[in-house]
């Protein structure tokens, strides 16, 4: 039997903290796949949605209602058990780094409404860190809100990860370097692939990071690292067993 296969999965209550409505899927959502397949919980909490300008030619803008409702739409695709939006407005879209840090450590610890001490994960993924502010400002914020404590008087996560994406190309040094490879091969990268079709504004015209086709390389490329047909990679920060 699988050490961490299936029914290592059934058993785990999987928390992703995502800086936009998009990067949950980009960064994971083959993971959420695999752990609703196996009968776990997974639980979303998107930072924030906005408006949004475009650098595509035409000056269009994307409302954070139609993020919203995007991301609505993939969150049925994966079939998470529950999902929320912390901040809907401009003054804080895309500018993550403005607010305290103590502030977003407290909506992921205790305030939001699927904060840890009341979905009590097992599993945690955050965002990598990055040249974009908001991933940076969510990522330090995570970390702190992991630190470690007694699981007696704090919620504690026995594995911590810090996802991949298509953009880490760009950032670092450190450069993102994967510790930990989740199979996503088959059906599970159909419905991430899915999944991040709901995202309709935020996908690219081809050849693009932003596009289905920059995921799907990624996910087959991560795969050939470990021998699959398709992963997802994660740096691991936490694992207790």
């Amino acid at each position: 039997m699988e050490p961490f296969g299936r029914e290592f999965l059934s058993r785990q209550r999987l928390l992703v903290v995502s800086p936009h409505a998009d990067d949950e899927t980009a960064g994971a959502g083959g993971l959420m796949a695999r752990v609703k397949e196996a009968g776990g919980k997974v639980f979303v909490m998107v930072a924030s949605t906005g408006d949004l300008d475009h650098f595509d030619g035409a000056q269009k803008t994307t409302s954070r209602k139609t993020r919203s409702v995007e991301l609505a739409d993939a969150m049925k695709v994966l079939g998470v058990d529950d999902f929320e939006i912390l901040f809907e407005k401009n003054e804080v879209h895309l500018r993550l780094e403005t607010l305290p840090r103590r502030d977003l450590v407290d909506q992921i610890e205790r305030k939001a409404r699927l904060a840890m001490e009341k979905t009590k994960p097992t599993m945690i993924v955050l965002p990598a860190p990055s040249f974009n502010q908001d991933h940076e400002a969510l990522y330090k914020a995570g970390i702190t809100a992991c630190r470690p404590h007694l699981a007696t008087l704090k919620a504690f996560q026995s594995f911590v990860l810090v996802a991949d994406a298509p953009q880490l190309a760009w950032s670092g040094p450190p450069h993102f370097r994967p510790n930990l490879y989740v199979d996503i091969s088959g059906p599970f990268l159909t419905k991430k692939l899915d999944a991040y079709a709901c995202h309709k504004s935020q996908i690219r015209p081809e050849p693009s990071q932003a596009g289905i086709e920059a995921l799907r390389l990624l996910a087959e490329a991560r795969g050939r690292e470990i021998s699959v047909a398709a992963a997802e990679a994660f740096d691991c920060y936490r694992f207790v067993v």
